[in-house]
């Protein structure tokens, strides 16, 4: 880890940033306390989870579903996905392992093939 001063942040953030990505969080102070912390983006859920850990409605959001289940509302995970896929059919998602990434489906069945103009067909199509 890291610690610059917010001079120096400012002056080389793209060397920080690569910095951060490749080597860890950087910390920035002002007049030599921390004021911030630069952190590589990582992939998406580790981007999204921070986002999350920091959203005041995300937050409240928890608060209110841990009070909920506290007083005895809720259901067990196993009943919530019977009850999805009795509803909606075999093709719910099923949930997946924290930090896992769903299977990407093969590049030719989410892409349409595309249609190869010809200056032939383009002036036919004119017409």
């Amino acid at each position: 880890m890291k610690i610059i001063p917010l001079a120096q942040a400012k002056a080389q953030l793209s060397a920080c940033v690569d910095e951060a990505a490749t080597h860890g969080p950087i910390i920035i102070t002002r007049n030599g306390k921390a004021a911030a912390v630069l952190l590589g983006a990582g992939d998406g859920d580790d981007l999204e989870g921070l986002i999350l850990a920091h959203s005041p409605r995300f937050q409240a959001l928890l608060a209110r579903s841990r009070q909920s289940l506290a007083a005895g509302k809720g259901m067990p995970q196993e009943e919530f996905w019977r009850q999805a896929e009795a509803q909606y059919g075999e093709d719910t998602p099923t949930p997946r392992k924290r930090g896992s990434r769903p299977a990407k489906a093969p590049r030719e069945a989410a892409v349409p093939a595309k249609k190869v103009r010809t200056r032939k067909s383009a002036v036919a199509a004119a017409k």
